[in-house]
């Protein structure tokens, strides 16, 4: 029996019941709920919300789809966190259980239909899920790790490589000593990473020909009030110290060598520890309006602290390190000389990211998929740092010890056992436990005094280098490179 009156059509189905679905419409249905094709979200998926990967209302991703939005954000999610893995191997996957479903869905072999919603990937929405691991990530961490109870945050650049296409080239072209055709485009990348978690907070890119200084303005923003920031001798400058000191975040910082300094001026603090005045430099610095120029002030106050490094065997190293936590009693020069040298780790917390997990060479074609990879590489790193630091506060194991690479090869190898026991909350959890444990028990070896040198032993193929684009290089007569001439040694 059927309804025709227009009048109470929401009661129409309870008086006559609902239309059968038809059965593509209930698969689809279960396709989009259904978790195993990315485990990963059996996994790590409690910390992220699944308010930020909710349909749209309209616009993209708000039709039902084969790819949604949470199922191509996973995919996308497992192809940074395993590099290498191809859009292609994501649709096998898809097919695969689909047959092992027994579907009545055919999904086609080509990947055309996979890159088109990873292109529609809102990066407002995944910008959101990267804040929210952030501050998922600052709410764990212990008070009993900060410094002297306030937060510690590095900074330091970076440049990434990504493929020659005549859209990246057009927005990152590749540096001007290399030949056309012969280069790959360069984006420079400035971030902050919080010292006590290791997460990265904020980035901020743009091409080769930005100095990393400018792109550090940027970010002044994005740090809190109270913070003290850690810098290379790149990154020290009047404007900086004094733009900074205005946000109520105090510096610790090495002397630029381009600002001589005399320890014989200034107030005596203690041994090899001044109270000096700066001057404003005469110039306008390259990126700074007049205006901005003309708010600072004519002078400014900094500790400059000279620390002598001695080892044996080796000569001994002196570094002019400049602060604004004027406070010598509280801050002594031994102080600041050990919280400096903790900056090393963020050249660790570079190589994890774009070493470990191939960030180092961006795989996308176009700039606006860069964007977005960019974004999920930032995602993928702090959900193994919040791993790690969840591992950490259970097991009271230092974080500094546990292994970045370790904890990501376990997450990705324990994530399917961890699905396949969907349905069954307790043993998840159990099993998560055990993850966790695991991943706190995988610690770095204490190799105190050591020295790695960066050379490599294995040596490379021999072939040849491209002199000209690829096209246009024709035959090459021999693969190995040819052998330079040995000029004759005089008698």
């Amino acid at each position: 029996m059927s309804s025709t009156t227009p009048f109470f059509q929401a009661f129409g189905p309870l008086l006559f019941g609902r239309a059968p679905r038809s059965p593509l419409a209930t698969f689809l249905q279960k396709l989009r709920a259904n978790s195993s094709l990315v485990e990963l979200m059996a996994a790590c998926g409690h910390f992220i919300p699944d308010t930020l990967l909710s349909p749209a209302s309209s616009g993209n991703h708000s039709r039902q789809r084969h790819y949604s939005l949470s199922l191509t954000f996973y995919c996308f999610l497992t192809q940074v966190l395993s590099p290498g893995t191809s859009c292609r191997e994501i649709v096998r996957r898809l097919q695969a259980w689909l047959a092992a479903s027994n579907s009545p869905i055919e999904v086609s072999s080509e990947t055309t239909a996979y890159c088109k919603a990873r292109a529609k990937l809102p990066e407002q929405t995944l910008e959101d899920v990267a804040s929210h691991l952030v501050t998922h990530c600052s709410r764990q961490i212990d008070s009993q790790t900060l410094w002297h109870g306030r937060r510690v945050k590095v900074v330091d650049g970076t440049t990434l490589s990504m493929p020659d296409t005549p859209e990246n080239q057009a927005l990152y072209p590749q540096p001007s000593s290399q030949k056309p055709g012969l280069g790959f485009p360069i984006m420079r990348l400035v971030g902050i990473f919080c010292l006590a978690s290791g997460a990265l907070v904020q980035y901020a890119k743009s091409n080769i020909h930005v100095h990393e200084s400018l792109l550090f303005r940027r970010l002044w923003g994005k740090l809190e009030c109270g913070d003290v920031l850690l810098a290379d001798r790149g990154f020290c400058s009047f404007h900086a110290l004094w733009g900074l000191a205005q946000h109520g975040i105090d510096c610790l910082m090495r002397l630029n060598g381009v600002r001589k300094t005399d320890l014989r001026n200034g107030k005596v603090l203690g041994p090899n520890d001044r109270l000096q005045t700066w001057k404003k430099p005469t110039l306008c610095p390259a990126g700074m309006s007049p205006e901005e120029f003309e708010q600072m002030p004519e002078t400014l106050a900094v500790r400059v602290v000279k620390i002598d490094i001695a080892t044996k065997g080796f000569r001994t190293t002196s570094y002019y390190l400049v602060t604004t936590l004027l406070d010598h009693t509280v801050f002594t020069p031994e102080v600041l000389a050990e919280l400096y040298f903790k900056r090393w780790s963020v050249e660790l917390r570079f190589r994890e990211i774009k070493t470990t997990m191939s960030m180092d060479v961006l795989r996308c074609q176009c700039p606006h998929m860069i964007n977005r990879e960019l974004v999920m590489h930032t995602i993928a790193y702090n959900l193994v740092r919040i791993l790690m630091l969840t591992a950490s506060c259970r097991h009271s194991t230092p974080l500094d010890r546990l292994s970045f690479k370790g904890t990501l090869d376990t997450l990705r190898h324990w994530a399917p056992i961890i699905d396949q026991a969907r349905g069954k909350s307790r043993k998840q959890s159990a099993l998560i436990d055990e993850m966790i444990a695991i991943i706190a028990g995988d610690l770095v070896i204490e190799r105190p005094s050591r020295s790695e040198p960066r050379a490599k032993k294995r040596r490379p193929k021999n072939y040849q280098l491209l002199t000209k684009p690829r096209g246009k290089m024709g035959h090459v007569p021999r693969r190995n490179r040819p052998k330079k001439s040995r000029r004759a040694c005089p008698k």
